[in-house]
């Protein structure tokens, strides 16, 4: 079980001790192209964890990026991968199939101009030769989603000194991983912004806050706990940390900050009015995503049957160059979180130092 509750976190927490961190702060990777080496350093350089969303990345590209984090901060980081790395169906589609699936998409690719796209020879990269780049790579944390790694490829983490973190949405989620001997377990609720990372039921059946599902988790795992989803300052962490986690996971506050991949539209949404609605949906990627609405969400939203993950996220990552450098976001994902609404601080910086203020206020 946690450590007890109500103790002032500037003791130090198990979670804080496994991680090597200064402050039970983490920011929460982000996939396509929205982690940065520079907004993960900067994290770690101001003593929280700062995480790489690695799952679209070819291996040698998990193994560049380890290396330039490295490069940047002497402190500990993480880098991310999705253990389920395709939905059944999702590998591969025949010239029939792809055509049927193109045209669902052709009226969004012509609207922006985008040529008709060749039928790839994958849609996605496997996790297995990932995590193979990953363990060479030997980031010191590695964070996971969407499943538990094997136990071959656990004890090489624990072989090579990697601390492991792995997502739960659910207590029998986070009991599989505790089961496992993972290091750190990421109780992620409802209100984060990005996927939901669930393996053992569907994501529609796992939706418990954040509130609940923390002191759930804390109560019967032993891995010291990191709470997840509609954190958004000081004192969403000190909750959470009062209900039994040890540190907190905050995704869309660093996603806001200049330092992220995040393009400047994206990020003027999130400190607009639009912040106010989010949606979970699969219209983007084929799995279960928060985000700011838009046309896409509304529209693809609606399709009876998307196709699987990642053949979905393929045919729309294929028009996001376009969009993004038409100022289009009603056609582009826009991750976000409940808590936007509540965003202040615009660069990675003035965001911890204002976490950490409020921390030890």
């Amino acid at each position: 079980m946690s450590e007890s509750r109500g103790g002032r976190w500037s003791s130090g927490t198990e979670a804080v001790r496994r991680l090597g961190v200064r402050y039970p702060i983490v920011q929460g990777p982000f996939g396509g192209g929205l982690s940065t080496a520079k907004l993960a350093a900067t994290v770690s350089n101001l003593g929280g964890l700062g995480s790489f969303g690695a799952h679209i990345l070819s291996p040698d590209e998990i193994f560049q990026v380890t290396k330039d984090i490295r490069s940047l901060t002497p402190n500990p980081f993480a880098m991310n991968l999705w253990v389920s790395d395709h939905d059944p169906g999702g590998l591969e589609l025949s010239p029939e199939e792809f055509e049927r699936v193109w045209a669902l998409f052709e009226p969004y690719y012509r609207e922006l101009g985008v040529p008709k796209p060749e039928r790839p020879q994958r849609y996605t990269y496997r996790f297995e030769e990932q995590v193979d780049a990953l363990l060479e790579a030997r980031p010191p944390v590695f964070s996971f989603v969407f499943g538990v790694p094997s136990a071959t490829i656990l004890a090489e983490c624990r072989k090579r000194g990697i601390v492991t973190a792995g997502a739960a949405t659910s207590i029998a989620e986070a009991r599989a991983l505790d089961d496992a001997g993972v290091d750190l377990i990421v109780a992620t609720g409802f209100e984060a912004g990005g996927h939901r990372p669930s393996f053992l039921a569907r994501a529609e059946d796992s939706l418990m806050g954040t509130l609940a599902l923390t002191p759930l988790v804390a109560d019967r795992v032993k891995a010291p706990v990191i709470s997840a989803g509609g954190i958004g300052d000081g004192r969403g962490i000190k909750a959470v940390l009062t209900l039994g986690a040890q540190a907190a996971q905050l995704g869309t506050a660093f996603l806001a900050c200049e330092e992220s991949g995040a393009s400047p539209a994206h990020r003027a949404a999130l400190f607009s009015d639009q912040s106010e609605h989010t949606a979970l949906t699969r219209a983007f990627t084929g799995r279960l995503a928060r985000g700011l609405r838009n046309r896409w969400s509304d529209e693809v939203g609606r399709v009876a049957q998307l196709p699987p993950f990642p053949i979905q996220s393929w045919f729309a990552s294929q028009l996001k160059p376009a969009a993004i450098q038409a100022g289009r976001t009603d056609l582009v994902s826009l991750w976000s979180g409940q808590i936007a609404p509540n965003l202040r601080h615009r660069t990675t910086p003035a965001l911890m130092e204002s976490l950490i203020r409020e921390l030890e206020s």
